[in-house]
């Protein structure tokens, strides 16, 4: 087995529970591709996601992400477009346009998140929770983390957050429900 300083430069192979796990947002994602393994020109995330469970509306000044669904339905918002995406979907959130994305079924989505360079990963070590359990964290108590709590560490690891899920609010693509983060940080 290689070893993780021998990552970059050697490969490696992981197996469907195997990377580094965080509970964050409500979410269980695991680093399948760190920036450690690329010098930081890319990474790729595990996703697994609750119902109604997403990431807040946001914009990568400098970083690609796209999604790749798995198991579930999602829905990606990329600038005024909807896309409502099942296994083996795809969308492209290219730099410098605000995006986000929610699980939209009644079950919990399961997608790959891809990034190009990788700096997202600061703000998941730096927010999320680490965890050895597979499994989605426990439903939280209280108040969703408070956005503008987080919108430093989101600066720092190179995006910002414009808002909570979901398209900018009074825009005609809000959903018919509105999707909430909750959960872990």
């Amino acid at each position: 087995m290689t070893v993780a300083g021998d990552r970059a430069t050697h490969g490696y192979a992981l197996a469907q529970n195997e990377g580094e796990a965080f509970w964050l947002l409500g979410m269980l994602e695991t680093v399948k591709l760190g920036k450690s393994d690329t010098n930081g020109t890319s990474g790729l995330v595990e996703i697994v996601v609750p119902p109604g469970v997403g990431s807040p509306w946001h914009v990568h000044p400098e970083e690609d992400e796209w999604f790749y669904v798995l198991e579930g339905q999602v829905t990606v918002y990329v600038a005024d477009k909807r896309f409502d995406l099942t296994s083996g979907g795809f969308a492209f959130g290219p730099k410098g346009v605000p995006h986000t994305f929610f699980c939209s079924g009644s079950t919990p989505a399961r997608a790959l998140v891809g990034f190009a360079p990788m700096q997202f990963e600061g703000f998941l070590r730096e927010v999320g929770q680490p965890t050895a359990d597979r499994v989605l964290p426990p439903p939280m108590d209280g108040a969703p983390p408070d956005i503008a709590m987080l919108g430093p560490i989101a600066r720092r690891a190179g995006f910002i957050i414009l808002g909570p899920p979901g398209p900018p609010a009074g825009s005609d693509l809000t959903p018919a429900v509105h999707p909430t983060t909750s959960g872990g940080c």
